[in-house]
């Protein structure tokens, strides 16, 4: 990742007093000619002065004919770093801003936020952050807040700040990368700033970001509390996946899951090893599995997924039978994975058995299952048997895809049964209806 240079990079006291007189302009003569003892000696009188309340009016008149310098704003804020010192550090960060005409580069905020953030004046470090969020690139800010972090003695809770800010303004695109990034460098979010992350983009357009960043969470063993389950809940609602989700954990499990969380966790690897990540998705899920977030039938059922959607058949039904060996039972997620695999490769003899064992087991199929099979018939030319999936599916509550449909109507067309295909779309569209009805 490139980051921007810090605007000011972090200065030892030490250095700072040698190199003082040449920070001095010559504009200044009452000054240009400090000696070390005397640099002190002025900064030990700021904060001394702050020390004693004295205000703004007879802080301007006793230096205003100082010339600061980011260098030495920022070793005046170090010396006020401690907590006790704080409220004086924020003092003189505003005053020296107001009264000597002095704009603060991000290295000099950042400096002023751990203090802040060290002595737990949130409001006034998150009014700080924003500032400098709405001023300065989104990496540029936390860079320097990583470069400052010793300086200041500084406290992990600073990052939880400041991705909350971020989460506030809107920064939602770069969660990931801000979180690794902090990981990078030794840091830890709290599961408190991943939930803000979480609902935060959940309310936006951006729903696809929500998995990243639960996926990252569960990565990094920051494990969900009652609150993020919620807010993933909340997530498959928005995409319309819930429903789907506890048939495939019903289906899988056997009865209705009374734990919100392993819904959850099972979309989430479901959907990771859909889109070809199935190494991520299995290591993740046993990570699960040792945490009890997801039950071991469900689990078995995803390894079979897995290895079907790797088109190894053969350590699928390897895997299947093991399930069966230790005690667990088939189940519809299995049975349409099998399926599927089998129609795409055109074996559609195996594929109907197993619809016909789902009957017999008094399975309930998805939606996808009686697709699969719609298509795998179509292609092959066995249109009876794909019209007869296609009524059995919508007697099922289900309507078919459009691709599985438009595979039946196309083949029928060719066949010269366009009668057929017309009467098949006037069933479909008076089931959408009433489908729509019984919705309403």
């Amino acid at each position: 990742m490139n980051l921007s240079p810090r605007i000011i990079p972090p200065l030892a006291p030490h250095l700072l007093f040698k190199t003082f007189p040449l920070l001095i302009q010559t504009r200044h003569p009452t000054f240009s000619t400090l000696t070390l003892q005397d640099s002190s000696n002025i900064i030990t009188s700021i904060c001394n002065s702050l020390r004693r309340g004295e205000n703004w009016e007879y802080l301007t008149k006793k230096f205003q004919s100082f010339h600061f310098t980011p260098p030495i704003i920022q070793q005046v804020l170090l010396t006020l770093k401690e907590p006790n010192d704080s409220k004086n550090a924020l003092s003189f960060f505003h005053w020296s801003s107001r009264n000597c005409k002095f704009k603060h580069g991000v290295f000099t905020y950042c400096i002023t936020i751990h203090i802040l953030a060290k002595s737990k004046l949130v409001k006034d470090a998150k009014a700080l952050l924003e500032s400098a969020l709405k001023n300065e690139n989104l990496f540029v800010v936390l860079d320097s807040l990583i470069g400052s972090y010793k300086l200041v003695d500084s406290c992990p809770f600073v990052f939880d700040l400041f991705v909350q800010c971020c989460a506030k303004l809107r920064m939602i695109d770069k969660c990931v990368d801000v979180c690794n990034l902090l990981d990078e460098n030794g840091f830890m979010l709290s599961v408190i700033s991943y939930n803000t992350m979480l609902h935060v983009v959940q309310k936006s357009e951006k729903t696809s970001i929500v998995w990243g960043i639960y996926e990252y969470m569960i990565e990094k063993r920051i494990y969900p509390n009652e609150m993020t389950t919620r807010i993933m809940i909340s997530a498959l609602c928005k995409e319309g996946k819930l429903q789907r989700f506890l048939d495939v954990v019903e289906r899988s499990h056997g009865k209705r899951c009374q734990q919100p969380g392993v819904v959850v966790n099972t979309c989430l690897i479901y959907g990771m090893i859909e889109d070809g990540r199935i190494e991520g998705g299995l290591s993740l899920m046993k990570r699960m599995l040792q945490k009890n977030m997801i039950l071991d039938m469900i689990s078995c059922s995803l390894v079979v997924l897995a290895k079907v959607k790797m088109r190894d058949l053969e350590s699928a039904l390897g895997v299947y039978d093991e399930m069966l060996r230790r005690g667990f039972e088939g189940n519809a997620l299995v049975y349409d994975s099998f399926i599927g695999a089998y129609c795409e490769e055109k074996r559609i003899d195996e594929a109907i058995k197993l619809m016909d064992e789902m009957e017999c087991l008094h399975m309930k199929p998805f939606g996808e299952t009686f697709n699969h099979l719609i298509k795998g018939c179509s292609e092959v030319g066995r249109l009876e048997e794909s019209m007869k999936f296609c009524d059995k599916m919508m007697a099922n509550g289900f309507v078919p895809s459009c691709l599985a449909f438009n595979k039946l109507v196309a083949k029928l067309c060719e066949n010269g049964s366009a009668k057929s295909a017309d009467q098949l779309l006037t069933s479909l569209m008076g089931e959408k209806i009433s489908w729509t009805a019984r919705k309403t």
